[in-house]
């Protein structure tokens, strides 16, 4: 074991543990192959999927891994216009289990994320009967603050790069606190404890993924 794996392995059993405090399920994973086992595991087969944007999903294969066993997927990204894209995004907030990452979480084991449409931060909040969220341990953060810094300043600028968005934050690297048409930032939401107890379930891998 490396000195790194090490410090996450140790890392993560204080993660958890904060966690679990805050009413979550949570689980610590030291690689993405374990941690996508683990997201299989948590899903019944026969089970209505859907996920959000992400980035560490894809990472991990589980969408593939899904469409490939016995479970009922909402895959927007397949939708052949803006209309049906957006019916199936509506679809997904009846799911069953509904996958994300998260843009960063705290040592004290809260959630921080920025969405543009608000999808992703909607089903997290509400709707789906079961949210899985996959964070590599890369997005920790001290507190709230330093993880909505995190989240204006490293996610969302490689974020509008992936999305070839022209934004500020696109061409410098820095948050511009933009409201043009292109900002992917309209809602902040800090989930601070899972209001249903376990319906947030929470795999943190021992590696750098996502943004």
């Amino acid at each position: 074991m490396t000195v790194r794996e090490n410090y996450y392995s140790n890392l993560s059993k204080t993660l958890v543990e904060n966690f679990k405090k805050r009413r979550f399920e949570a689980y610590y994973c030291p690689t993405k192959e374990d941690a996508l086992k683990k997201a299989m595991d948590l899903i019944p087969e026969k089970s209505l999927v859907a996920f959000g944007g992400s980035m560490t999903i894809k990472e991990l294969g589980l969408i593939d891994s899904l469409e490939k066993g016995d479970y009922k997927v909402i895959n927007r990204e397949m939708a052949r216009n803006p209309e049906e894209k957006d019916e199936l995004t509506r679809k997904g907030m009846n799911a069953d289990y509904y996958l994300m990452s998260s843009n960063a979480f705290t040592a004290q084991g809260e959630l921080v994320n920025i969405d543009g449409l608000g999808n992703r931060v909607g089903a997290l909040c509400y709707g789906p009967r079961n949210v899985v969220v996959i964070m590599g341990m890369n997005k920790l953060s001290q507190n709230r603050e330093n993880g909505i810094w995190r989240t204006q300043n490293v996610a969302s600028p490689q974020n509008t790069i992936r999305l070839e968005r022209k934004t500020p934050c696109a061409i410098t690297g820095v948050c511009g606190d933009c409201l043009g048409d292109g900002s992917i930032c309209s809602q902040i939401v800090i989930t601070r404890r899972s209001s249903v107890q376990g319906r947030i379930k929470i795999i943190l891998v021992g590696e750098d993924l996502g943004y």
